[in-house]
């Protein structure tokens, strides 16, 4: 009688186990719902590399706009110093 209960519950757990072996070997092909999801995270790494692109610039044109303002400013305070003279 045990030995019956063993033969039937290593066979149950080799089913399982073959079972569960089919499910992985299936689910290795990606779905809709994955593929979809893998498209997104491509686009937001494109989209983070354009901000950083896009910020990049704009942090070198407003490091050039306060260059000239400072010498604006400088030219400016020349200019006051040779009045008051």
């Amino acid at each position: 009688m045990k030995l019956g209960k063993s033969l039937f519950a290593i066979a149950f757990l080799t089913v399982f186990l073959a079972a569960c072996q089919k499910q992985d070997a299936a689910s290795s092909e990606k779905g809709p719902a994955e593929r979809v999801g893998q498209q997104l995270d491509q686009a937001a790494a494109r989209a983070g590399e354009q901000l950083n692109k896009a910020a990049e610039k704009a942090g070198q044109g407003l490091q050039e706009a306060g260059r000239q303002l400072q010498d604006k400013a400088a030219e400016a305070q020349k200019d006051n110093e040779k009045k008051e003279q």
